[in-house]
Formats: structure tokens, C-alpha cells, sequence
């Protein structure tokens, strides 16, 4: 619960992190792009993670060490790989929470694809290998994130902050993300393509 007081939550070297709803717009608007996440952190990383899009049935974990992997309803599982950035960067985007900012970035790496997604999918179809990058500009909760988190980071990805840091989980009084990046490809310096990183 985000009532639980940082000086009980500082004593955590090890909890769960639900989210039984992600994706709340989306399912108001009836859209099926909702999820239901649940993460166990260790320390400050997410370890382990589940992503279920109900709608669909399509399920999505993870664990450290042990890969991602993805299954529809009655499909065995598959694993789950990101892959090399193309010619034309695929950019996962939100499809409730537009910022004017993203376009100004996105202009800086040259052609692009903009695909508009709800909830933890978005983080999926870069796991997955479908799409190349994810930039979320304004807040999230820490429980939007960790479980696909977990899943794109064992597909080959990763989700850092603006300035190039690993995303990381119940370090201060707040639960709110900052700002950060989700990509497919973690050997790009990405807060530097995007103009995000601190001049030096």
C-alpha cells in the first residue's frame, strides 16, 4: 500500500509489488490494454516478474538469470528476445499520457514510428522484440514498472532514468518513478541520443 510508512519500508530487504490494475484509462475505456503486475524486489531490483493482459489471456515472466517468456491462451511458452535497432526506431508510446516533449526528442534520432499502447504492454513489445523504445515523461508508481521491468531486462533490455541510471525500487519516502526510458537495446546510450543527459 502507499500509506506504508518509509521508515517501515526502509526495513525491506525483500517484498512483493502488486499491481492489480495497470492501466486504469484503458480499462475505463473498455480498450483491453490493462494488466495485472506483480514483481518481487530484492533489495532495490525487481527479481522476478509477472505481466497478465486478462483480455487477452497473454501472459508474460520473468525471473533473474532465468530469461523472459511469453504464452498465449493453450500456446506453449516462448522465450522472449529484444532485438538490434532498425533503420526506423518502433516507439512504444503512452496511449493516455502524450507529453509534447517526446516528439521533440524523438526528432533527434531521425525516422521513427510512433504506436500508441496501454498499461506494462508497452514494455512487452520491446521484450518481445516488436518495438525498439519507450520514453515515459511524468509520473508513474513504482508498482506500474517492476514486473516488466523484470521481464525486458532478462529479454536483453533496459529501463534507466534521464540521466542514464538503472531504474531502482524503494529507495526513498516517495514511490514515484522518475522520468526514465525503456529500450531494447541497453548498449545505446540512449539519455544521450535523446538529449536527456546532463551536459558536462
Amino acid at each position: 500500500s502507499a500509506a506504508i510508512a518509509w521508515s517501515e519500508r526502509q526495513r525491506w530487504s525483500r517484498y512483493w509489488l502488486v499491481d492489480p490494475l495497470d492501466g486504469t484509462r484503458e480499462f475505463v475505456k473498455r480498450n483491453g490494454e490493462f494488466t495485472v503486475n506483480i514483481a518481487l524486489i530484492d533489495g532495490d531490483r525487481p527479481v522476478l516478474g509477472m505481466v497478465q493482459a486478462p483480455v487477452t489471456g497473454e501472459f508474460s515472466w520473468a525471473w533473474q538469470g532465468g530469461g523472459a517468456w511469453i504464452a498465449g491462451p493453450g500456446e506453449a511458452p516462448r522465450s522472449c528476445r529484444t532485438r538490434e535497432r532498425g533503420e526506423t526506431l518502433v516507439v512504444a508510446g503512452s496511449r493516455s499520457h502524450g507529453d509534447p516533449r517526446l516528439v521533440d526528442m524523438l526528432e533527434r534520432v531521425g525516422s521513427y514510428e510512433l504506436t500508441p499502447l496501454g498499461s506494462s504492454l508497452k514494455f512487452l513489445r520491446i521484450a518481445a522484440g516488436e518495438a525498439d523504445l519507450y520514453v515515459r515523461l511524468g509520473p508513474t508508481s513504482e508498482w506500474d514498472t517492476a514486473a516488466a521491468q523484470c521481464v525486458l531486462e532478462e529479454a536483453g533490455g533496459a529501463v534507466i532514468d534521464l540521466n542514464g541510471q538503472p531504474l531502482r525500487y524503494n529507495r526513498k519516502d516517495s514511490l514515484l518513478n522518475p522520468e526514465f526510458i525503456a529500450c531494447g537495446d541497453p548498449d545505446q546510450d540512449w539519455a544521450r541520443v535523446l538529449g536527456t543527459a546532463p551536459v558536462s
